[in-house]
């Protein structure tokens, strides 16, 4: 019988969590609380939404979120300075710069202008280095969450073959540099990579964040694997076909429900943390 690993579930309980440490916090501060500031550039539905969830779970847990929105027609210096102006402001623990920006920014350029102690969903290639040093910094979210959801659920990652299917710099990269701190052993893949098929036969876990539906089929994942899906697409399904394997690995996420409730927690997760730390301070 598989392992159904329930973000959602985990996510929830981790809130009611965070929803007390917020409130100590405040009593000890003289009502602080955590504050988590989301820049949004442009008009973007699906970006809108992504932010509103975020503000949604700053609410459920008590603290605070500032909307920051500007015109597609924003340009680079201008968002830095936006960035600058929130790394200035002493009552911002957090910042979020939700992804992707206008084509006409460079949104590498602002991600690393977000101060490290206020980068909470891990985006800087500095806290990226210090993750992969070893280092305290936030991880990024998704594969922190990632992370998180394996440890909930007892999974043991200690000398597995790890096969991560993506190399973006938000996900792919940092989720196998996590791995390799957790003693895994980690081969990464991408789009390019020769003999797919055969190198995710050999996982022990497979990581699934390519992005594209389903490109990951069934018969190439072996028996008693830990399968993690970190995609999301149409139609409710992700990067790997489920159903082919939920009956015969060892643990699998669901999609969705899987990897979605675990990042939007991870970056609320560490937006208090970053309010502890600056307000006790």
């Amino acid at each position: 019988m598989s392992l159904l690993l329930d973000g959602k579930a985990v996510a929830k309980e981790t809130e009611a969590a965070l929803q007390t440490r917020v409130q100590q916090l405040k009593e000890k501060s003289q009502g602080r609380t955590p504050i988590l500031a989301t820049i949004l550039v442009g008009d973007d539905p699906s970006s809108a939404t992504y932010v509103k969830m975020k503000g949604n779970a700053c609410e459920r847990v008590g603290m605070q979120s500032l909307k920051v929105e500007l015109p597609k027609e924003t340009t680079t210096d201008q968002l830095l300075g936006k960035i600058d102006e929130l790394n200035a402001n002493p009552d911002v623990h957090g910042i979020l710069l939700q992804h992707p920006v206008p084509a006409q920014i460079d949104e590498r350029a602002c991600f690393d202008a977000i101060d490290l102690d206020k980068d909470v969903d891990g985006v800087t290639c500095l806290g990226f280095g210090r993750m992969a040093m070893g280092e305290e910094a936030y991880g990024c979210a998704t594969p922190k969450g990632i992370m998180r959801l394996l440890a909930h659920y007892n999974m043991d990652l200690e000398g597995l073959h790890a096969v991560v299917v993506g190399r973006s710099p938000i996900l792919g990269k940092p989720m196998a540099a996590m791995l390799l701190e957790a003693n895994a052993t980690v081969t990464v893949c991408h789009s390019r990579t020769k003999n797919l098929p055969e190198l995710i036969k050999q996982a022990d876990l497979v990581v699934g964040a390519l992005g594209k539906p389903e490109f990951i089929k069934a018969d190439w994942i072996k028996d008693g694997a830990i399968v993690v899906d970190a995609g999301y697409h149409v139609g409710g399904i992700g990067d790997i076909e489920i159903e082919g394997i939920k009956d015969r690995c060892k643990a699998y996420t669901p999609v969705p429900g899987g990897v979605g409730p675990m990042t939007i927690n991870t970056l609320i997760l560490q937006s208090v943390e970053a309010g502890e730390k600056a307000i006790k301070s």
